[in-house]
């Protein structure tokens, strides 16, 4: 390219204080989205562009206006992508593949969103058929599937969409998630069991958990929403899992069952996750507590 690339100066503690963002959510959006490009000093540290800069206030922006995270640096990347065949002299020319992947994603999510609210399942399979053709089942739920749920749930509580819908939505959903979860009892794998405690309903995210846990080799048995804590302590003690996952959206639910997590986490590795989860409380329990999407979160347990 003509253009001259900016010197990478800044160390990553300067960059969060220009942007007001943390370091630990710049390395997110770095290793996750490939957001950030830095450089390496001669004594070994990442050092950052006025480019990484702009890339991070672009996407920003985007969540400002509203898009999930992965959406908008994809379309922070993208314009970045437009700019420099701009100043290459490329107007109206290709449109590169940042650009494109964006449009991958962006479309088919609103599309995904008016069938759901529509009630058109049909035409939401539709739309799910190309997602999971277009990209990898870890993208469609963490960067579609994920954002969409998160934003039906704020949206029913705020009265724009109705029970109906949200019912309708969530069972078109789990009927399709329901189908990448066949067979992952299979393999010779680790085994993972996942469950719910007592008066949880919500068990779409730990479902999309154990997808991807199981992708990365696991073997998942899966008690979903509401299980009495009984009946979790009982199958622990029969299969022997070498781990078990227990996620909730309030932490009263968890609260509640203190002991009987305290005697989980005693027969078997435990892991708390979901909304309700904390540190100081896995730490009573003698669990470990996973924070951020279930599908990164799944990764990195999967991968350790």
């Amino acid at each position: 390219m003509d253009h001259e690339k900016e010197a990478a100066v800044l160390r990553i503690g300067e960059l969060s204080r220009r942007v007001g963002v943390s370091e630990y959510v710049l390395r997110a959006w770095e290793g996750r989205y490939g957001l950030l490009r830095p450089e390496r000093s001669a004594g070994g540290y990442r050092l950052y562009s006025e480019d990484d800069q702009n890339r991070v206030r672009r996407m920003q922006a985007h969540l400002a206006s509203g898009l999930a995270a992965a959406q908008a640096a994809q379309a922070a990347i993208a314009e970045e992508s437009r700019m420099s065949l701009r100043i290459d002299g490329w107007v109206g020319g290709e449109r590169g593949d940042a650009a494109q992947q964006a449009d991958v994603i962006a479309d088919p999510a609103d599309t995904l969103r008016q069938a759901l609210e529509a009630m058109d399942e049909p035409a939401a399979q539709k739309v799910l058929d190309r997602l999971l053709t277009d990209l990898t089942v870890e993208s469609v739920l963490r960067d579609v599937v994920l954002p969409y749920l998160h934003d039906l749930g704020e949206r029913w509580e705020h009265g724009v969409v109705s029970v109906a819908q949200e019912h309708f939505a969530s069972h078109v959903i789990r009927g399709r998630l329901s189908g990448l979860a066949r067979g992952w009892g299979n393999g010779s794998g680790p085994r993972a069991l996942l469950a719910c405690p007592p008066d949880e309903q919500h068990d779409l995210a730990l479902l999309v958990f154990g997808i991807v846990l199981n992708r990365g080799g696991w073997r998942v048995e899966f008690l979903g929403g509401n299980t009495p804590m009984q009946d979790t302590l009982q199958v622990t003690s029969r299969i022997l899992p070498g781990l078990v996952v227990m996620t909730a959206h309030r932490s009263e639910r968890f609260a509640a069952v203190v002991p009987e997590l305290s005697a989980l986490a005693a027969l078997a590795p435990l892991v708390l996750a979901g909304a309700g989860a904390t540190e100081e409380l896995a730490e009573t329990v003698g669990a470990r507590c996973v924070e951020g999407d279930p599908v990164t979160a799944a990764e990195r347990l999967a991968g350790s």
